[in-house]
């Protein structure tokens, strides 16, 4: 072989090598991502158990659990001492002011102190070293047009984004018994027109079951999705018991497909937080056993 063609072929070969390796790696990184285990949290009002912060933080993390999600308004440094002590992360805060204090209140004044509401709770997630706040942005009613709802929580927010930009942390809008944002494509719209990085989706996997598929919703939402509620329902109870009754199945014994919503999450949802919304928790054992359940329903 003359020198030239060595020297020719040996660059091909090792390019051939290079792209393959690329390739190999890219294949890996995708992957990787696509296998990536979920974090596991708890939503703070869920728990039950009696006791100060640090003493329910401890039996959080001995339950399993990686993170809590706090309300907003507690009290900021002893939240911030119990994570300290238990190495357990924030994965979210809750605002606790949004039924009180809604954002689509027809008094202008009660809006505004939503607005403060949401503030706060973008400090505290700031403080938490967290990104994302639940919102519930108002309610539908009689007296709550469907299209006022959505223009005076639309401009509540809007007042929020510079607090959300300045601190980085979204507002993640969430799916309730609200008669509000009663589609994903709605849904989407309601998101997308504030045209941030610092809005976007609470998608609660139990609150959806009465007017949807959860697995559906993550598929269009995709993106969108900030965090996930993980929450069971029953169709039976709430057949047979009334609406509200449908919450008080276990999880994994309602009527929730889980594997088709963690099948979809793995493909849609961009974040890596799980949290519990089920009641009680009442005991060191229960916030064990809800745990093992929310294991159950991640290793499908």
């Amino acid at each position: 072989m003359q020198r030239r063609d060595f020297i020719r072929n040996t660059l091909v070969t090792s390019g051939a090598f290079a792209v393959a390796g690329q390739s190999l790696a890219g294949s890996s990184t995708s992957a990787m991502q696509a296998a990536a285990p979920f974090k596991k949290s708890i939503m703070w009002g869920t728990v039950g158990l009696e006791g100060s912060v640090l003493d329910k933080c401890k039996a959080i993390k001995a339950a399993g659990y990686t993170g809590i999600e706090p309300n907003s308004h507690m009290d900021r440094q002893e939240v911030l001492d119990a994570m300290k002590a238990t190495g357990l992360i924030a994965s979210s805060v809750c605002c606790s002011t949004h039924w009180q204090k809604q954002l689509s209140d027809a008094n202008a004044a009660v809006r505004q102190e939503g607005i403060e509401g949401v503030r706060t709770a973008l400090e505290d997630a700031a403080a938490y070293g967290t990104n994302a706040v639940l919102v519930v942005p108002g309610t539908v009613s009689a007296q709550t047009a469907y299209d006022e709802c959505w223009e005076r929580s639309t401009e509540s927010i809007k007042k929020l984004l510079p607090a959300a930009e300045k601190l980085k942390v979204k507002i993640c809008i969430e799916n309730v018994w609200n008669s509000f944002l009663l589609s994903p494509l709605e849904a989407c719209r309601y998101v997308d027109q504030f045209n941030s990085r610092w809005t976007g989706f609470y998608f609660d996997c139990g609150n959806i079951l009465v007017y949807g598929w959860p697995e559906q919703w993550i598929r269009i939402l995709g993106k969108r999705i900030g965090r996930i509620h993980v929450k069971e329902f029953s169709r039976k109870k709430a057949d047979s018991e009334g609406r509200w009754k449908g919450f008080d199945a276990k999880l994994t014994e309602g009527d929730i497909d889980w594997a088709k919503i963690v099948a979809e999450a793995r493909k849609s949802y961009q974040g890596e937080w799980f949290t519990t919304e089920q009641g009680g928790n009442k005991t060191p054992e229960e916030l064990s056993d809800l745990c093992r359940r929310l294991d159950k329903i991640l290793a499908l």
